[in-house]
């Protein structure tokens, strides 16, 4: 990951959980026959403000063990996937969209 972009991160955490909560599925309007690969929960880039109050949680970056596990193939599958999904959530904090985010290939 570039530097400018770790920088920017310092705050931000990077947590592996099993699944997403039933919470986290409801908020995003998540379709249930769709699996949960990664969250990015927080304000991106972009909302956030010198003049907002300090968040009462840090930033997280969800990734999702087992619905990433259960459609991957291989241990090399595994891995490019958990990067997509990385590279896909760290763009949320940036402030890409997910149409961009098709465009450039990680939707």
């Amino acid at each position: 990951m570039p530097a400018e972009i770790r920088d920017r991160m310092e705050n931000v955490l990077l947590t592996v959980r099993k699944r997403p909560t039933r919470e986290m599925l409801e908020e995003m309007r998540h379709p249930r026959d769709e699996p949960l690969l990664g969250l990015y929960w927080g304000a991106s880039l972009p909302e956030q403000s010198f003049f907002s109050p300090p968040p009462l949680h840090p930033d997280t970056i969800y990734v999702f063990q087992e619905p990433l596990e259960e459609m991957c193939e291989s241990i090399e599958e595994l891995e490019r996937e958990i990067e997509i999904t990385v590279v896909h959530e760290v763009a949320h904090f940036l402030g890409i969209d997910e149409g961009r985010l098709e465009e450039l290939g990680y939707g």
